[in-house]
């Protein structure tokens, strides 16, 4: 079980290191291509389909090619697509690079949620989801340092490239145990509970409660990769910070959420689910405010940046934890239901922050993350109040 769990951290650094990387690359990537600036949309919208297409197909390729093999094959997929990045003469082959690596991550994400889920607590879930937020750090601290030495956007794909090809190296080794651990409980589960849920897939979409969590998993993915993404531009372009000053901000944004995983892990179980999202939406809706507010010296933005990472942080893997309690029978399907609302938000919402950026300055794209967090809060009220209230008889596992 204690490699199962290491080999899902390894999966999910993996599935981190390449996803915050584009944000830091975006301004040197936009001028090599003569790009706009909500062209950003298009390669986020390109792996949001292919990862959204992805997650909906984990569960059978889970029971065809076994969890080892999901792993090391996924892996490989996306060091291709990294590798094509690095390689991309133009815009066209980027997006292709893209959708490559959105499929290979889409069914190993949905899969490891599901089955974490299904067999560990909060805490495993929250520091799973951490090992995705060092892998996301990782990634734009090297893209920063590379850029620093004029060494350009491509070497800085090239080595992630690299470093993702060790892992899938590491995860074809190793194939033949995780699917000999897994084989009594991962697998025959999955296969199991897929065929008792094979017509439940479209039934849980008329839950109100299956709704209001996709909208939650939508704003959240949407304000946590919003932020990540367009912070460097807004520091740079707008604020005039040097790219090495706003890159390492940019980094610990993300390190701070990788810090509130960690440090969250240790308290969810303690504090509750509902209790702890709640305290973390309200500071994320402060952390927005204070890093919108211009003229402000630039360590209070960055403290306030800081705080909303910190704040995001237990809020997916908390909310993909209690699926089984709130959904029940259906919580294989709501997982990956879960995981494609929130994917849609990942291209959707910094989308439109982009065209927010273009038509209204870049000085607009701050308010869009205050907006999204109070959305976000609010949301999550309307969930607790539907689903949680005392005596409601879906507040007790059945």
């Amino acid at each position: 079980m204690t490699t199962l769990l290491v080999l899902a951290y390894l999966g999910f650094i993996s599935l981190g290191l390449p996803d915050a990387v584009l944000g830091v690359a975006w301004p040197s990537l936009r001028a090599a291509f003569s790009l706009p600036q909500a062209a950003l949309g298009a390669p986020l919208a390109a792996l949001a389909v292919s990862y959204f297409l992805s997650g909906l197909a984990a569960g059978s390729l889970m029971r065809r090619v076994g969890i080892g093999a999901l792993l090391a094959g996924s892996t490989a997929i996306v060091t291709l697509a990294v590798a094509g990045f690095a390689s991309a003469p133009n815009l066209g082959v980027f997006l292709a690079a893209a959708c490559i690596g959105g499929f290979g991550s889409g069914a190993i994400d949905a899969a490891l949620n599901a089955y974490v889920a299904h067999n560990f607590g909060a805490r495993h879930m929250t520091w799973l989801h951490a090992a995705y937020s060092l892998g996301a750090a990782l990634g734009p601290a090297l893209m920063t340092a590379v850029l620093a030495r004029e060494a350009g956007w491509r070497t800085g794909y090239a080595l992630l490239a690299g470093a993702l090809g060790v892992l899938a190296v590491a995860f074809t080794l190793t194939r033949r145990r995780w699917d000999e651990g897994a084989a009594p409980t991962a697998t025959d589960a999955a296969t199991s509970a897929a065929s008792a849920e094979e017509d439940a897939g479209p039934h849980v979409l008329r839950r109100p409660r299956m709704w209001l969590q996709l909208g939650f998993f939508f704003l959240y993915a949407g304000l946590e990769m919003s932020a990540g993404q367009w912070a460097f531009t807004v520091l740079t372009e707008a604020r005039g910070l040097d790219e090495f000053q706003a890159g390492t901000w940019v980094s610990l944004y993300w390190a701070s959420l990788l810090a509130g995983r960690i440090v969250l892990g240790f308290v969810v179980e303690r504090v509750g689910p509902v209790l702890l999202v709640r305290l973390a939406t309200a500071l994320a809706v402060l952390g927005a405010i204070v890093f919108a507010r211009p003229g402000l010296p630039p360590v209070v933005a960055f403290a306030g940046l800081a705080l909303l990472g910190f704040a995001l942080a237990p809020m997916y893997p908390v909310l993909m934890a209690e699926t089984p309690r709130r959904m029940g029978s259906h919580a294989a399907h709501a997982v990956g239901f879960q995981v494609s609302a929130a994917t849609a938000g990942l291209a959707a919402m910094p989308s439109l922050a982009g065209l927010l950026g273009q038509r209204l300055g870049l000085g607009a794209i701050p308010w869009f993350l205050v907006g999204s967090a109070v959305g976000l809060a609010l949301l999550h009220e309307t969930l607790v109040a539907t689903v949680d209230r005392p005596g409601h008889p879906r507040s007790s596992p059945r």
